[in-house]
């Protein structure tokens, strides 16, 4: 289905520090997929590339037990003191994606990772490695669903969320070479953000932009079956 671009925000963090990603569009449209999977109590959650926390914070609402993961110690910090100040009990971890959390598996992953093609040639710092996401925008796309096999339970679910310029089919693909069983379950139009603004150039040069500047979400719902 396709959804309006400005929807209203179920959530907002607390406490949004400087060079840390902000909620947005991306970030609701996975907080309503999360609420729809009307999880057990109990349920363990991973929230990978956690940034403010609110989305491990909504599970945690809803009675999971909750892992948050960021590479940004900013992040990390950020996660913990919204907890606190939300009065909700999640483990806060700092690792790169699956390195914090090696040899367990989960319920329910969500991830709202960096996936914005960049020109850059070397690995993102500061505060664009939020959205920076190499040449084709898969940096990260790519490992999560390479891992998705042995991070999700038999029965569990992955939920994703990412823009087509980096490839909706790439990712279908990947996941069922992985041995899971995935499909779009939500999409969405919104304008382009200061990010794409400031490298038309080079997505025009790439044949990747739209006429009318409007980017399109999608939400990936992948079951390991």
């Amino acid at each position: 289905m396709t959804v309006e671009a400005h929807c209203p925000t179920p959530l907002s963090p607390a406490w949004v520090p400087p060079g840390v990603y902000e909620p947005q569009q991306d970030t609701w449209l996975l907080a309503r997929a999360l609420l729809r999977e009307r999880l057990a109590p109990g349920a363990d959650v991973l929230d990978l590339g956690t940034g403010t926390g609110v989305l491990a914070l909504e599970a945690a609402r809803l009675g999971a037990r909750v892992t948050a993961v960021d590479i940004s110690w900013r992040a990390v910090l950020a996660a913990r003191v919204n907890a606190l100040l939300s009065r909700q009990n999640i483990s806060v971890r700092r690792g790169d994606l699956t390195s914090a959390v090696a040899g367990r598996s989960f319920d329910l992953v969500v991830s709202n990772p960096p996936y914005v093609p960049s020109p850059g040639r070397k690995a993102p710092r500061g505060a664009a490695r939020a959205w920076d996401a190499g040449w084709d925008g898969r940096m990260l796309l790519d490992r999560i669903c390479d891992a998705a096999t042995t991070l999700v339970r038999p029965g569990g679910v992955l939920l994703l969320v990412h823009s087509a310029l980096c490839g909706v089919e790439d990712t279908l693909e990947r996941l069922t070479c992985a041995g899971l069983s995935a499909m779009v379950t939500e999409r969405a139009k919104v304008p382009y953000g200061r990010v794409l603004r400031s490298r038309l150039t080079w997505l025009r040069g790439r044949g990747l932009t739209a006429a009318d500047m409007v980017e399109e979400l999608v939400i990936i719902r992948a079951v390991r079956t």
